[in-house]
């Protein structure tokens, strides 16, 4: 498996992935523009947008370390796992709850298009999890530094939970505490995906230790 250790793979891998997501957002942005019905104050606050920006950014920086020879600093290996992890949450929580929901009444007669839905939802997830097993494995992170995989997910959580109490829009039911199951229900949930974070970090950690050993062999 030599070929992994080849940075120009591993640099035309995060290349790919990163233009493939951040195209996906840009085709959604303009399929909803085209149609009438983009309304940025709440497509930029859905945890799927944020999340790909984020990870679609970080794959194009850290394409360029590794077609340079670059050596990645701790700080970016904890924010791909962090982004990872918030990235398979994307596709459970997605194909788990919302998949198949009707759409919003501001969004009457519009269907999101296909593709870019399920890349962001399905595939970009998957292979973003590939890509943290197999390349930049020099920097081993501890279990205790998997904490991290919150940082992010409770900043944007902070963020919507102000703005919904502001003016009343939420982008995803299950933290709506005006929703059938009130601020139970929406705390069950938080405190639900919050304890999966850490399951996935839990799981992410020594998986990429195991691939480690098996590629150095």
């Amino acid at each position: 498996m030599k070929f992994v250790s080849n940075r120009y793979f591993a640099g035309s891998y995060r290349l790919l992935l990163g233009l493939a997501i951040l195209g996906s957002v840009v085709w959604q942005v303009t399929d909803r523009v085209i149609h009438n019905v983009f309304r940025p104050q709440e497509y930029f606050t859905f945890f799927t947008v944020d999340t790909s920006i984020l990870v679609g950014v970080v794959l194009l920086v850290t394409a360029y370390f590794s077609f340079t020879g670059r050596p990645e600093s701790r700080t970016i290996t904890l924010i791909r796992m962090s982004l990872v992890c918030s990235y398979v949450v994307v596709g459970v929580v997605y194909n788990a709850l919302l998949r198949g929901l009707p759409a919003s009444a501001a969004d009457a007669g519009y269907v999101w298009p296909t593709t870019p839905n399920e890349v962001l939802h399905v595939w970009a997830p998957a292979l973003l999890v590939v890509e943290w097993l197999l390349f930049e494995r020099q920097n081993a992170v501890s279990f205790k530094a998997g904490l991290w995989a919150w940082a992010y997910p409770f900043a944007w959580l902070g963020f919507t939970l102000v703005r919904g109490v502001i003016d009343g829009w939420w982008p995803y039911f299950f933290i709506n505490p005006n929703d059938k199951g009130g601020v139970t229900g929406m705390l069950t949930y938080i405190f639900g995906i919050m304890a999966f974070l850490y399951v996935i970090a839990a799981v992410l950690i020594p998986a990429q230790r195991l691939t480690r050993r098996i590629i150095e062999k």
